[in-house]
């Protein structure tokens, strides 16, 4: 990997866009952008400061090495994101922002937002921008037919329950168990897609 590369691994992995790194360091967007593409290297000042936003050694940034992220392995898939299709774009952003207990990473306006959490993207898009995509409620279960189920798994499920009940965000399930040691909840969000959370639990 580059130094262009790692500092793109770091940035993503700490949950930032590239402007909001851009403003970190006293640069612009476009720097920052140059510098993931190769296009640029960032100035040695600019490097420091990169390690200690992200505490890592200079080394580690400025030694290339191989390694299994630097050469994926082209017959297996990996996750790039996860994108919601929504009805209703701010009031989906809201639910996330408290949900996740973060503000979005990015915005374009209207049109989609960016969560990154967890090393992963959840891309938040708004139906009337995606001509041919829409959400489908079904009568019976007032729930999406055709939908994303969001996993998260947590340490304290009894805590986590608690926690999203009280955020009077939207319906919250009871804690239920699907099978031996397996215990989850359910919330949904403003387009009734399910997020699913399990972890430890002691009934």
């Amino acid at each position: 990997m580059n130094v262009g590369e790692k500092i793109q691994e770091h940035r993503v992995k700490n949950g930032l866009s590239q402007e909001a790194l851009a403003d970190k360091l006293g640069v612009t967007r476009q720097s920052v952008s140059r510098w993931e593409l190769g296009q640029a290297l960032p100035e040695l000042d600019k490097v420091v400061a990169v390690s200690r936003l992200f505490r890592v050694t200079t080394d580690e940034l400025l030694l290339e090495k191989e390694n299994a992220f630097s050469k994926p392995n082209k017959n297996v898939l990996h996750l790039s994101s996860v994108y919601l299709i929504v009805k209703n774009f701010q009031k989906s952003i809201d639910f996330y922002e408290k949900f996740l207990s973060m503000r979005m990473s990015s915005i374009n306006p209207g049109v989609f937002a960016e969560f990154y959490f967890d090393n992963q993207n959840i891309s938040i898009m708004s139906e009337s921008n995606l001509p041919g995509h829409n959400t489908t409620i079904n009568d019976t279960t007032g729930h999406n037919d055709h939908k994303f189920v969001l996993n998260f798994w947590i340490e304290c499920l009894r805590c986590e329950h608690q926690r999203v009940k009280s955020l009077n965000i939207g319906e919250v399930t009871d804690i239920r168990n699907a099978h031996t040691d397996y215990w989850y909840f359910n919330v949904y969000d403003p387009d009734n897609n399910e997020i699913e959370i399990t972890g430890g639990y002691e009934p």
